[in-house]
């Protein structure tokens, strides 16, 4: 079954619908995807977070991580309470923007002019502490099949080159290649090599990258994909081709389709094994109000 979006989201899903294309992962979805583990073999499919992760200057700030307390403090602390049994304990605290690393997406992220998902007000959904609605609190556990997509050696070489565009023909000849039919409920991640990158070259990996144009974005939703993902930081190409748009992908797949994206994914693993279909799973933490949230996607096959 296709499903046609409307110009502002699903309206088949009610004026209240929050999730998006993630109401296609229906319990018999998630139970088809849970019989493709056969082996038990995983792959973690994420970038450790940290001071070394590449952020994008001036709308992100550096992840940073420091100790609030140390073990030294509380013996110290809990001496003068009269306790004897030395328990220290470490804690730290977190700076960061949610979107760094691995993340995934809420739909609230990205608006097309002053309207977010499902046709709601940009003015009225976004509040002083995060998102009144749309935020990464609503995503249910994604667990479905997801499908690689391997196109990183497209144009003879281990990887893409920024500002080349991946097309919805691409895709089609991948899945193709792969075997491979996209159906509702699917998670598509793509294989750009751009991933190499990701940590050892962070200048390289932030000045551009291959990704999907508007035409493949719409290819996948299409399909009625619940979520797109890729080994770069945006899925989308960068620059775009039109110099004259920023971030049309997003604008799709967010704010009309209600379609996740996640970023900043390692697929090479996964690729040298030749694996293409698998159960994933894509847990975001509830993070009231939150844009994005970082996330920890697994394969299991």
């Amino acid at each position: 079954m296709v499903h046609n979006h409307g110009p502002w989201g699903c309206a088949c899903w009610g004026a209240d619908d929050q999730i998006g294309a993630a109401n296609l992962i229906t319990p018999a979805k998630r139970l088809a995807a849970l019989r493709l583990a056969a082996t038990g073999k995983l792959y973690d499919l994420s970038h450790t977070i940290s001071a070394e992760a590449p952020f994008l200057r001036p709308n992100q700030p550096p992840f940073l991580l420091m100790m609030w307390s140390t073990w030294r403090d509380s013996i110290r602390r809990r001496r003068k309470l009269g306790l004897t049994n030395d328990a220290g304990s470490n804690v730290e605290r977190v700076e960061m923007t949610m979107h760094v690393g691995t993340h995934i997406d809420a739909l609230g992220h990205v608006s097309k002019g002053d309207r977010l998902y499902n046709n709601l007000p940009a003015a009225e959904t976004l509040g002083d502490w995060g998102l009144e609605r749309l935020g990464i609190e609503h995503i249910p556990p994604l667990i479905t099949r997801g499908v690689l997509l391997d196109v990183a050696g497209l144009d003879g070489g281990e990887t893409l080159l920024p500002g080349r565009a991946i097309t919805a023909e691409e895709l089609e000849s991948a899945a193709n290649r792969a075997g491979l039919a996209i159906e509702p409920g699917d998670i598509v991640l793509i294989r750009t090599g751009w991933g190499r990158h990701f940590g050892t070259d962070n200048a390289r990996y932030l000045a551009g990258e291959p990704g999907i144009d508007v035409p493949a974005a719409k290819f996948l939703t299409a399909q009625g994909v619940s979520a797109i993902g890729s080994d770069n930081m945006a899925v989308e190409v960068l620059p775009n081709p039109d110099h004259a748009q920023a971030l049309p992908v997003h604008q799709h797949a967010l704010a009309e389709a209600g379609v996740h994206l996640i970023e900043n994914l390692a697929l090479d693993e996964l690729a040298a094994d030749g694996v293409t279909s698998f159960c994933l799973m894509v847990l975001a933490p509830k993070i009231k109000g939150a844009t994005g949230a970082p996330v920890r996607p697994v394969a299991v096959v």
